[in-house]
């Protein structure tokens, strides 16, 4: 029987280097990636106790790979492709199944800062008392950019200096942004967090399952929030993200219309749900400007809407 929670990750009185952390990784052909990401997740000052990687690819070298990292690991070859959702709700499950008492995730195409990202999440976490945090994810090419861009206030901010409000210090502002994750990037849960707020949606596969996690985590009450101390390096994704409204507002563009159906239907789920419907006519409004007014394509509107809806209808075929 697991020992009971307090919610930011103490076990029966239990110090927090006495905690059991097992790190879930989820990848897909992704084999150099891979390898870079791992180096720095088994290299960490506070090392993880177990890592568990779920391969989408069921990949031989993959396998090899993971059993040769110099912490006790398990590779969990799926001969379906579950996804980044379905991935990381197997990974964790695994890893709560295990005995862990937090959970850190991470992805192949990214990898934290360096290492000492855990030991500052975990000293976060346990100074403000949090269920889950997440480190800043910035740009693998230039540590400062922000990978996505992040709304404070009502601001976008793309530089991580500009986290910070009205330009003050760590020392002046702290060193948490509180209600505001980035999720699977480097982010760390309690198991009791997992337990109250659940795993990803396999039903999503890619692009949505992270913004619905924090949807649940936003109505669950418990404390979380992004550690801006702490970074985790990604691939630039903010070049999907299209400004409007003279950069007041965004919309979503990927350019592989397969990202930008799962995307799009997802959003028109995730939307549908309590705590977001008041969002919706919002969204109208910006990808109605976007698709019409900025791009001048009704068809893409119609394309929009047609997944919009069969998100809210809970149509989740692939394309």
């Amino acid at each position: 029987m697991r020992a009971e929670d307090d919610g930011a990750g103490h076990r029966d009185g239990q110090p927090s280097d006495a905690r059991r952390i097992v790190a879930v990784v989820v990848t897909h052909r992704r084999l150099e990636q891979l390898r870079a990401s791992l180096d720095v997740v088994c290299g960490q000052s506070r090392p993880i106790d177990h890592l568990v990687v779920v391969d989408n690819a069921d990949e031989q070298a993959v396998r090899q790979l993971v059993e040769s990292q110099p912490v006790a690991t398990t590779y969990l070859g799926s001969q379906h492709n579950l996804g980044g959702a379905g991935g990381f709700a197997l990974g964790m499950l695994h890893a709560l199944a295990s005995g862990a008492d937090l959970v850190w995730c991470a992805d192949d195409d990214g990898r934290p800062e360096g290492p000492e990202v855990l030991a500052t999440l975990l000293g976060c976490m346990d100074r403000h008392g949090l269920a889950e945090v997440s480190p800043v994810v910035c740009d693998l090419d230039d540590p400062d950019r922000l990978a996505f861009p992040l709304r404070r206030g009502l601001v976008w901010r793309r530089r991580r200096s500009e986290l910070f409000a009205d330009g003050q210090s760590v020392e002046s502002a702290g060193d948490l942004l509180p209600g505001i994750a980035s999720l699977f990037n480097g982010a760390l849960f309690t198991a009791d967090c997992l337990d109250r707020v659940g795993v990803p949606d396999l039903r999503l596969f890619i692009r949505g399952d992270e913004v619905e996690v924090h949807r649940r985590l936003a109505r669950s009450g418990l404390g979380f929030g992004t550690c801006l101390t702490a970074a985790y390096l990604h691939p630039q994704g903010s070049d999907e993200f299209k400004p409007i409204l003279g950069g007041r507002m965004h919309t979503q563009f990927p350019d592989d219309p397969v990202k930008r159906h799962f995307t799009y239907r997802n959003r028109g789920y995730v939307l549908s749900q309590p705590g977001l419907r008041h969002l919706i006519p919002q969204e109208v409004v910006r990808f109605g400007w976007y698709f019409l007014v900025s791009r001048r394509d009704p068809a893409g509107f119609r394309e929009w809407l047609r997944l919009q809806r069969l998100g809210a209808r809970e149509r989740f075929d692939k394309p």
